[in-house]
């Protein structure tokens, strides 16, 4: 039976590497909290430096959870993130911890807080020929095909997110039923019983640059190419899907062209400051966020951000990870 007073959340948004993790933890241990992640690459085992994972120390001081939970092997999708964070919450809350949510992936956010289209199973042989479609026209001819049958769905989904594509047009063709059709009928089921407070962090874009390019390089000083040759070693296949995040499948594709070290972390650079440019995107759009401009590591910001918890959440400001 759900509590008459909604249990509070604390979701923590951000570009990678603006100090989102250390921010959760501070918080995490000031409140009496447990951290949630939400990245989709740090809940499987054994990818630990290219993910930026919590240390073991800092896994010591406070709980987390949703962090390795699956082989590389093994399939995990959004739905599995929803149905299983959502029994994390659960159990936070009957021990009278507060979640704070940490991570850089839009999708299980969404997944965890508004719920997912339920919609028909996935089809393998007309989301292949949808694929092979987008590699021989274009990703932009899927967008015009999806704009003639579903202009709605077209409207809401960018002409470069191909997965999402894919999806609006299999169930389309599928069932005949554009998504919004198939939302009036079954419409997500969003999280209810708990009062979510989003803390967002706004660095300087130049230091963000720099911090991002630091962080590659570090990632290879910690022996990240080790890392990866160690999966593959495991049996762990370049097809499998964390091996497609960013600086995995950089290291794979350059490693078989013989690309040089430099190269490589060029690459997994750039790719990674478009991709912290499109958390931004996604991000700015969450309801009622607080933005905080600086890193999550900066005590001032630190300070900031607590003060404000204990506005918001005054019976939770005398809270510790001892309570």
């Amino acid at each position: 039976m759900e509590s008459a007073t909604p249990h509070p959340i604390i979701a923590i948004v951000g570009p990678t590497a603006s100090g989102k993790s250390d921010l959760a933890l501070s918080i995490a241990e000031v409140f009496g909290g447990e951290i949630v992640n939400y990245d989709s690459v740090q809940i499987f085992r054994h990818l630990n430096i290219g993910t930026a994972k919590p240390t073991a120390e800092e896994r010591r001081r406070v709980p987390h959870h949703m962090i390795d939970i699956r082989e590389p092997t093994e399939e995990f999708n959004a739905g599995d993130y929803q149905r299983e964070a959502r029994a994390v919450l659960e159990d936070l809350r009957r021990r009278g911890r507060l979640p704070v949510l940490v991570g850089g992936t839009g999708l299980y956010l969404r997944a965890l807080i508004e719920g997912l289209f339920a919609g028909p199973k996935r089809s393998v042989q007309l989301r292949s020929r949808l694929e092979l479609l987008s590699e021989r026209r274009g990703r932009e001819y899927l967008h015009r095909l999806l704009q003639k049958l579903d202009p709605v769905a077209a409207g809401r989904i960018m002409a470069r997110d191909t997965p999402k594509i894919i999806r609006a047009l299999e169930v389309r063709l599928e069932t005949g039923k554009t998504l919004s059709d198939h939302l009036a009928v079954e419409p997500r089921q969003p999280l209810s019983g708990y009062d979510i407070h989003t803390i967002g962090l706004n660095p300087p874009r130049e230091a963000s640059v720099q911090r991002i390019e630091d962080r590659v390089r570090q990632m290879f000083d910690a022996g990240f190419a080790d890392e990866v040759r160690c999966l593959l070693d495991k049996g762990v296949p370049p097809s499998a899907k964390p091996m497609g995040a960013i600086g995995y499948r950089h290291f794979l594709e350059n490693e078989e062209s013989g690309s040089t070290r430099d190269e490589t972390i060029g690459m997994i650079q750039r790719d990674t400051r478009r991709y912290a440019k499109r958390q931004m995107t996604w991000f700015r759009k969450l309801p009622g966020t607080i933005w905080f401009d600086g890193f999550g590591d900066d005590p001032k910001i630190k300070e900031e951000v607590h003060r404000r918890i204990q506005l918001l959440l005054p019976r939770w400001s005398q809270r510790t990870t001892a309570f």
